[in-house]
């Protein structure tokens, strides 16, 4: 909408207006609040946990594999200072051997997913991948966080469990 439009809406009393010009995809893809059927719909954004460990090219593996461990992980995704992903360290590769730096031991340009494809898309793939998890970036390759498989079925379950009550509100 134009600027004048978006004035306009606060004028008449709308305090949550935005001046917004890229596509209905680029929206959702930064988290902005939906409306409509697909708008309950899982998406990577709102599961991938964002308090994934991270590490950089020149650490330790050693140090990683502690830090991702202590944190309750089997994973560390490697980044730069504004988080943008250049690889992912999964538990093989958190377990080599030897004084390797993160640099050495990772897998290089990971496939990452933005936050608007939704978790069911994700969770078939990684079951059909043997993936326990993937790196969910916005569209400049920062880390929003990792979404682990487990979660992702969880929140479809869910969803299928939401779904299923509001079928039987409505039998009676």
């Amino acid at each position: 909408m134009s600027p004048r439009a978006a004035w306009r809406l606060e004028s008449l009393g709308f305090r949550e207006v935005y001046d917004y010009a890229a596509g209905k995809q680029d929206w959702i893809t930064a988290g902005l609040p939906t409306e409509g059927e697909l708008a309950e719909v899982p998406r990577a954004g709102d599961v991938a946990d964002p308090d994934t460990p991270t590490c950089r090219l020149d650490e330790r593996l050693a140090d990683a594999r502690e830090r991702a461990r202590a944190a309750g992980w089997d994973s560390c995704v490697v980044v730069t200072e504004t988080r943008v992903v250049l690889g992912l360290l999964r538990s093989r590769d958190l377990e080599k051997e030897g004084d390797l730096s993160v640099e050495e031991a990772m897998r290089p340009g990971p496939s990452t997913f933005r936050p608007n494809v939704p978790v069911a898309t994700l969770a078939d793939l990684m079951r059909e991948h043997g993936l326990p998890n993937v790196p969910v970036t916005t569209p400049d390759g920062a880390l929003v966080g990792l979404l682990r498989r487990e979660d992702a079925e969880r929140a479809i379950a869910e969803l299928h469990a939401h779904h299923e009550e509001g079928d039987h509100e409505h039998e009676g």
